[in-house]
This record gives structure tokens, sequence and C-alpha cells, in this order.
């Protein structure tokens, strides 16, 4: 594909472009803990974003989706033709401006193969590229630590509040190891992540998410948490997350905090547990191990946190019922999207023709296999 969106530009524009890649993401555990300060751990993936990227010597900025086939033309940050993948593009031009960064006249073709909608983070892929191709072209020199708030920043600015997870999976991935992020620190520790006799399969349940407005199902559940940390402030000011929150804490409070409420925070507290169980098991390579825990993390997101879907239950379901399947979960945000699966290699084909066959007579939808490489995070091309 990298090929094909340099001919694209090579096409449409001169000189020869910047070429970059920007990786999805998998998360093996850690879902909604991101921004609480807890603990997450991605990985990027062989699915990319890549950009073709140059200067033009004049002030307006050319940006066309290769997979779209649509251009968008900014003048000044005016808009003068904008489909509804611009907003991303002038979020991000608008955030450098703010910042004080000299961005000038730039043309770019983009596009790449990460499943839109699948729980991959393209958006992210998305932002993180553009950003780190613009610092670059024009010696911005901006950190990687700069262009994943920036990406996160637009990403708010366009109505979604999420946390670090997804920016810093894309720019500091690296290739065979998940890594544990401390989202308060920032901290990184990477685990050597050894599938030896098994793979990562994504099951798109092909129901596409749609996270990115201000009323989500996404931000009701972030409003959640945060109104429970508030709660607990009052008489503990050092509590500034639910990082710092356990259950004999939260168990204190019960009578103060509306149900729902206490159900979704009482799911972050586990995960964030099963987080570290997870590191702990990867070292031991007790590939079975971390198999029930996706497991058990999925149950969580289904009847506790409640952004699953009867169809993203029914493919875990299925997948439970299958030889050779360690563990699934729902990964992502949730309402739609795609499964995470520790799947033994003997085993794989016919688990997953039985999951297709099934999920198709079940729900009349036909879902999308994907087997995942773990790979290094952004880099030029």
């Amino acid at each position: 594909m990298v090929n094909e969106i340099k001919q694209s530009f090579l096409t449409q524009f001169s000189g020869e472009p910047l070429l970059i890649k920007s990786p999805g993401r998998i998360n093996l555990i850690g879902e909604h803990t991101d921004y609480n300060n807890g603990f997450v751990m991605p990985a990027a993936i062989d699915n990319a974003m890549y950009f073709a990227i140059g200067k033009n010597g004049n002030s307006i900025l050319e940006i066309h989706s290769f997979n779209y086939e649509e251009s968008i033309i900014f003048k000044n940050l005016e808009k003068l033709d904008t489909p509804s993948w611009g907003k991303y593009f002038k979020a991000i031009l608008e955030i450098l401006h703010e910042k004080g960064f000299s961005i000038q006249g730039v043309q770019c073709v983009f596009g790449g193969d990460i499943p839109i909608g699948a729980g991959l983070s393209s958006s992210a892929a998305l932002c993180c590229g553009f950003i780190f191709g613009l610092s670059e072209l024009f010696d911005l020199k901006i950190k990687k630590e700069e262009i994943a708030k920036i990406g996160q920043a637009a990403e708010h600015r366009i109505g979604l509040n999420c946390g670090l997870m997804d920016q810093y999976a894309v720019l500091f991935g690296k290739k065979d190891h998940v890594f544990c992020l401390d989202c308060e620190s920032l901290e990184i520790k990477y685990i050597p992540f050894q599938l030896e006799n098994h793979t990562l399969v994504l099951i798109n349940s092909n129901i596409e998410h749609q996270l990115a407005s201000v009323d989500s199902e996404y931000n009701v559940r972030r409003t959640s948490c945060e109104k429970v940390v508030e709660l607990i402030s009052k008489n503990s000011p050092k509590i500034k997350s639910l990082r710092n929150v356990d259950f004999s804490l939260l168990k204190k409070y019960k009578n103060e905090i509306q149900p729902i409420d206490f159900q979704r925070v009482s799911y972050v507290i586990k995960e964030n547990r099963r987080v570290h169980q997870v590191i702990d098991l990867l070292e031991k390579n007790e590939l079975e191990e971390v198999g029930n825990i996706l497991l058990q993390g999925h149950d969580g997101l289904s009847k506790e946190y409640e952004v699953s879907l009867p169809e993203l239950d029914i493919l875990v379901d299925l997948a439970k019922k299958e030889t050779g399947i360690l563990g699934a979960r729902l990964m992502g945000g949730g309402f739609g999207g795609a499964t995470i699966n520790l799947v033994a290699n003997e085993n794989k084909s016919v688990a997953l023709a039985n999951i297709k066959k099934q999920y198709l007579e079940l729900t009349g939808l036909k879902c999308k296999i994907h087997e995942v490489k773990i790979e290094d995070g952004i880099k030029i091309i």
C-alpha cells in the first residue's frame, strides 16, 4: 500500500515525499483504565496508516485521502473544502498554530489498511502520523511525548475524551513486545510477548462503533468515574483519580454513590488488577492463564461497564466453545468493533471457520478475521 500512496502523491504533486508509517494498535488488557490514570497493556501492530508528505512552497495545505479518494484544502486554517475526516486535520493544525509551531504549505496523501471502526485506533494513527510527518518535514523537533498529547488534544477537540494509551501505542510500540503504560507517570515497561505456537486474532463484529460525539456513552462512563473521584477527594484530597482507589476505600462511600457509578468504578479497579496479573503471567509465559484473564475482562466490560453489544458477547461465547482458543474479549472503547482472541495455531483454521459460520447464523452478519503481528511504532520508511 505504501507504494500506491507514494505513486498517488507523485501523480498529484511535485517533488519526492517523506514516507511515514503510523501503526494501529491492539490492547491486550486494560480497557477504560487509561483516562482513570490506571494501567494498560497495548502494542503496535502491522496494520498501519501511511503518509506521503512534502512541502509545496506556498501557504496552502492540500491533503488527499487515498482510501476515500477525497481531498481537503486549508488556507490559513480556513476550511475551503472539508469531508468529514477533515476535522482531525483541522484540529491538529489549530493546536499546532496555538502552540506556536510554524506550518507552511503542505501536500500530503494518506491511507492505510487499519480496519475502520474495529477498535484499532485508526484515528490515533492518523493524528500521530500527521503530526510526526509535519515535525520531520519542517524540523519542528516535537518529541514523541508531545506528539501524543497533541494527538489526544485533537481528539478531545472533536468530542472524544480519550486517554493517552492509543497515542503511546502508536508512537512507542516495540516489535514482539506489549508494554505496560502507567497512565499517571507515563512510564513504560516492555514485556516480551512469546506467542510461540499461538496467534493473536481480531474478529470484527462488523458493527462499526461511533465514539466521537460529545454525548457518547464513552463520555458518560468517564463522567461516572469522575463523579466518584470528586466525592472521595472531598475527604481524601490526595485522591486525584481511580488509580488511587481500592475496594476498601470505595466501599466506605457505597451509600453515597449511585449504584451504576459504583458498578462502573468497581470494574475499573478490577481491570487495573488484571493488567498486573497479565504482566506476571507473561513473564512466566503462562498463556493459558492469560486467556482466562481475557475472558474475565470481557465479563467485566459486558456486565459491569456495559460497553459490549449482543453481537460481541456472541463472538466471545463462540470462542469459549472452540478448542484452542485460550481466551477472548471485546477490545477498544466498545459499542461495536472487534474481539481479540488468543488462538493455538493447530486449531486456528477450524475454530475460526466455526465462529464465522455460527456468527452468521446467529446474527445475520459476516464477521471479519484479522490476524495481527506486533510491530514497531511510528517511523520514517
